[in-house]
């Protein structure tokens, strides 16, 4: 019979447990943050940055390697050095032309005639 009330109370405790475990989680759902879109615009944003550092790379007559691309919320800030106003204009129109950049920061990026 010891043995019973032994088996009884372990299978009580774990019900029981599992139930809280339970209804925990369930309030747990409702106070957290959905964090899904942020997720995606990351990865939209590293795309974006990703394909902008292609296009400076392939477009003719642009030194690339002195420029540094940073994309948020679709916005490209280019920054670092060009030797002309040649080469600022058309890393900016690289730029511009990869689908999802919204607007292109070029504040950063300066003329350098010694490069």
């Amino acid at each position: 019979m010891r043995k019973s009330a032994i088996l009884s109370n372990i299978l009580m405790t774990t019900a029981l447990s599992f139930g809280l475990q339970a209804g925990a989680m369930a309030a747990d759902k409702d106070t957290n943050t959905d964090h899904s879109a942020t997720a995606g615009e990351a990865v939209s944003d590293a795309w974006i940055t990703t394909k902008i550092k292609a296009e400076l790379a392939s477009t003719k007559d642009l030194k690339s390697t002195d420029i540094s691309v940073e994309t948020n919320n679709g916005v490209a800030t280019l920054t670092g050095t060009v030797p002309s106003d040649i080469e600022l204009k058309k890393a900016v129109a690289a730029a511009q032309s990869v689908k999802g950049v919204q607007r292109v920061d070029s504040s950063g990026l300066k003329v350098n005639a010694n490069k």
